[in-house]
C-alpha cells in the first residue's frame, strides 16, 4: 500500500515536473559571424539589402548599444555561450596572443586558452539539465565538439572558425557534403528548418542555437547577388564590397526563411527570439561608420553588434533601447525568463536585462562594462584599420566603460584615451587631459575589476622587438 502511495506521488512530482518544462518558452538564438553594428538596415546602412532583419527590429525590442563579448570570434563566442569573461574562460582571441611582426611587439602577450575545459557549463548544458532540447547548427569555434558541451544535435559544430567554400562541397566537420553547388548559409537554415518542423508536435522546449559562419572569410558569395552591389559606394564615398554586400543580403534572406518557418509551424510566440553578431565587422571591406574601426579593435566599430530581443505577445515590438547591454548577459537572462537559478559555485559576469524588456523594474544603469585584452593582433591592411596605430587592430590593454564615459588603457605605453561616447560616438576627442581626474577614478574601477576577475596583465618584455625598425614601420603606413 506504501509503495503504491509513494509511486503515485512519485507520478504527480513528474507529471508536475513535464507541466512546468512545457511551460518554458522555446528560445531560437540566432548569432551572425562578423556582422557589424552598422551593416544593417535599420541602423542606417542605405546599401546592404536587410529587409528581414530590419522587419525583425520593428517587431523586436532594440537595444541599440549593445555589445558583443569581445572583438573577435573565438573569445566572444565563449564569452556568450558561457556568460564568463575572457579571464574566466581563458580565450582571450584566436590562435596566438602573439600575431603580428616581432619586432613591433613591446611586450609578450599572455598565452590564451584555444578551447573551453571539458568541464564548462554552456548555455547548452544549463538549458539541457533543465528540460531543453538542445541543437547547434553552425560555427562553434569553442571545442572539438559542441555534442561534448550540452548540445542533443549538431550540424558542424567543430572547432574550425571558417569553410573552405561556401559552396559545397564543404568538407567540414559534421556537415555531410550534398549537392555541388549548395550555398552552406541556406544549407544550416534549411537543417534549421528540417529540425524545427521536427520538434513542432513534441511537448519539450527545444534551444536553437544557430551560428551562421557568414559574413566570415572567405569572401565567396552568389555571382547575381556579387553583381548587384558591383560599383555601389556609401555616402562617405567608400566602396562597398560586392562580395561582403552579397553575404550580408543572403544571410539576411535566410533570417526571413527561418522566421517564416517559425510563423508557419504555429511556434512563434512560444519562441524568444535573439538576433545578434559574434563581433563588429571588418573595418577594410565596410567601414562601421559613425563608430571607428572594426573588429578585433575595441573602439566601438569592433564590439558593438546588432541586438534583438523578441517574444511576439509577451514584449512590447518595436522598442528602442539605449541602455548597454553585452553577451555576458544574455544567460542569466535566460534563466531568469524561465525562472531557473544560476548554477551553484558559476559566476556569472552579467547580469540579467529582463528588467529592461519588460520594463517594470530598476536597472543599474550605470554598471561598469570591461573588455580585457592582453594580446597582439595584427592590422588587416596596415593603416587601413581605423586603429589607434597602422600596425594593429590590437595592442595589449583593457577598455571600462561606465555610463556614457570610456577609458581605453595601454599596457605598453601606460597610455589613456577617455571619451565621452553620448558626445562622441566615432571616439574623435580624447578627453584624458581635459579631465585627469575622470580618467583616473575610471582607471581605478578598471583596475579593481581585473583583481577581482584574475585578469592577467602582460609585463614581460619581448627580447625581438625593436623600437627603431618598428617606428620605421609605422611611418611607412602613416
Amino acid at each position: 500500500m506504501i509503495k503504491s502511495i509513494l509511486k503515485f506521488v512519485f507520478g504527480l512530482c513528474l507529471l508536475s515536473n513535464a507541466s512546468a518544462q512545457n511551460d518554458k518558452p522555446n528560445i531560437l538564438l540566432i548569432n551572425v559571424d562578423d556582422l557589424g553594428w552598422s551593416d544593417v538596415g535599420y541602423h542606417g546602412n542605405e546599401i546592404y539589402h536587410t529587409p528581414n532583419i530590419d522587419q525583425l527590429a520593428k517587431e523586436s525590442i532594440s537595444f541599440i548599444n549593445g555589445y558583443a563579448g569581445a572583438a573577435n570570434c573565438a573569445p566572444s563566442r565563449a564569452c556568450l555561450i558561457t556568460g564568463q569573461t575572457t579571464t574566466r574562460h581563458g580565450i582571450s582571441t584566436v590562435g596566438s596572443s602573439n600575431r603580428g611582426a616581432p619586432f613591433t611587439r613591446k611586450l609578450n602577450g599572455i598565452p590564451t586558452k584555444t578551447k573551453l575545459k571539458a568541464e564548462a557549463l554552456t548555455m547548452g548544458s544549463i538549458l539541457k539539465e533543465h528540460g531543453y532540447q538542445t541543437a547547434m547548427f553552425g560555427k562553434w569555434h569553442v571545442s572539438d565538439d559542441a555534442r561534448d558541451m550540452g548540445f542533443d544535435y549538431t550540424i558542424a559544430g567543430g572547432h574550425k572558425g571558417q569553410p573552405k567554400s561556401y559552396f559545397s562541397p564543404y568538407k567540414m566537420f559534421n556537415i555531410e557534403d550534398k549537392e555541388e553547388g549548395e550555398f552552406l548559409t541556406d544549407r544550416l537554415t534549411n537543417e534549421a528548418i528540417h529540425y524545427l518542423s521536427d520538434v513542432k508536435n513534441k511537448e519539450q522546449p527545444f534551444f536553437l542555437y544557430l551560428p551562421f559562419f557568414a559574413i566570415h572569410t572567405p569572401f565567396i558569395g552568389k555571382p547575381e547577388l556579387i553583381e548587384k552591389y558591383r560599383g555601389k559606394k556609401f555616402s562617405d564615398g567608400h566602396k562597398a564590397n560586392p562580395v561582403y554586400a552579397a553575404l550580408v543580403e543572403n544571410t539576411d534572406w535566410n533570417v526571413g526563411r527561418l522566421l517564416t518557418a517559425l510563423d508557419q509551424l504555429g511556434l512563434t510566440e512560444d519562441t524568444i527570439i535573439i538576433f545578434t553578431s559574434d563581433n563588429g565587422g571588418i573595418y577594410t571591406y565596410s567601414h562601421q561608420l559613425p563608430l571607428r574601426a572594426g573588429k578585433g579593435s575595441y573602439y566601438e566599430g569592433g564590439i558593438k553588434v546588432p541586438t534583438l530581443f523578441k517574444w511576439k505577445g509577451h514584449w512590447k515590438a518595436g522598442v528602442e533601447v539605449d541602455t548597454r547591454v553585452t553577451h555576458l548577459d544574455y544567460l542569466p537572462t535566460l534563466l531568469d525568463l524561465i525562472n531557473v537559478e544560476t548554477p551553484d559555485n558559476y559566476p556569472l559576469d552579467g547580469q540579467s536585462i529582463k528588467p529592461l524588456i519588460e520594463g517594470k523594474k530598476k536597472f543599474d544603469h550605470d554598471r561598469e562594462i570591461v573588455f580585457h585584452f592582453p594580446i597582439y593582433l595584427q592590422a588587416y591592411t596596415k593603416g587601413g584599420d581605423d586603429a589607434r596605430d597602422p600596425l594593429f587592430r590590437t595592442r595589449p590593454g583593457s577598455v571600462i566603460i561606465k555610463g556614457n564615459w570610456k577609458l581605453h588603457y595601454y599596457y605598453e605605453d601606460q597610455g589613456m584615451e577617455l571619451y565621452n561616447l553620448d558626445k562622441d560616438i566615432s571616439e574623435r576627442n580624447n578627453l584624458v587631459e581635459k579631465y585627469p581626474k575622470k580618467a583616473k577614478a575610471m582607471y581605478k574601477l578598471l583596475h579593481k575589476w581585473l583583481i577581482e576577475r584574475d585578469g592577467k596583465v602582460p609585463t614581460e618584455v619581448n627580447s625581438e622587438y625593436d623600437a627603431v625598425r618598428e617606428r620605421e614601420e609605422i611611418e611607412k603606413h602613416i
